[in-house]
């Protein structure tokens, strides 16, 4: 007998909360990192778009897959279950995993901004929990995931679509690429999201964590770069 899986389905309002919560006008300050892709255009690393697409695949595929997308989920359900204590640990795996000073910051400042919206928006423990969800923008992405009944799911697609336009914006500053180039660019790479969805969905504990050399280095060299448009 086939077992067949079914996906909670997203109401209207959710939807909507969704596109709200990864809107690029977003007050947390997506847009003034580049996660090192800066440093990778200056230093002749990321130079066509083809460049670029190997470049976010590879992230795709590594940390997103093995990192960011199982520490949501569980960040997600601790959440549900009010389990401060879990909550804690996650972000804290989470923090340790980010491989430079530059990415660590931008974790806890995006958390920090997008903790403060969320007070301003009254959603419930958010200021109870501000010291925790003001180290991680996924733990307050998560906060705002489920109190907006956004299913777990579709809650992981905004996430990575958002990091994913996010970059490719960056990237058409810094390359720089046209307009029209970064979106076929965007509109290629959102079809592997639901692949790598799934895939980090079932990533057991114990196989959590990612490195990714190139970043780690290109943001570390990005931190002392010299002449830079993006923040550091």
């Amino acid at each position: 007998m086939t077992m067949i899986t079914r996906i909670p389905m997203i109401t209207d309002l959710a939807l909507l909360r969704l596109l709200h919560l990864v809107s690029p006008t977003l007050p947390i300050g997506s847009f003034t990192y580049s996660q090192g892709i800066e440093w990778a255009v200056e230093c002749g690393w990321i130079t066509t778009p083809t460049d670029l697409q190997n470049w976010l695949a590879s992230q795709l595929h590594s940390g997103m897959t093995h990192l960011d997308i199982p520490v949501l989920q569980r960040l997600y359900h601790a959440v549900e279950r009010a389990d401060v204590e879990a909550l804690e640990y996650w972000i804290h795996t989470l923090n340790a995993s980010r491989e430079t000073s530059e990415l660590l910051l931008e974790e806890k400042n995006r958390g920090r901004a997008l903790t403060d919206l969320l007070i301003a928006l009254e959603i419930p423990n958010s200021a109870r929990w501000k010291p925790l969800l003001a180290q991680s923008q996924s733990a307050a992405f998560a906060l705002a995931a489920v109190h907006w009944q956004i299913p777990l799911q579709q809650t992981a697609y905004g996430y990575v679509w958002s990091w994913l336009e996010n970059l490719v914006l960056s990237a058409v500053k810094i390359i720089p690429l046209g307009q029209t180039q970064g979106q076929k660019i965007l509109h290629e790479m959102t079809a592997l999201i639901p692949a790598i969805v799934a895939q980090g969905l079932q990533v057991a504990d114990d196989d959590i964590g990612a490195s990714s050399p190139a970043l780690a280095i290109a943001s570390s060299r990005h931190e002392t770069q010299y002449t830079r448009l993006f923040r550091s």
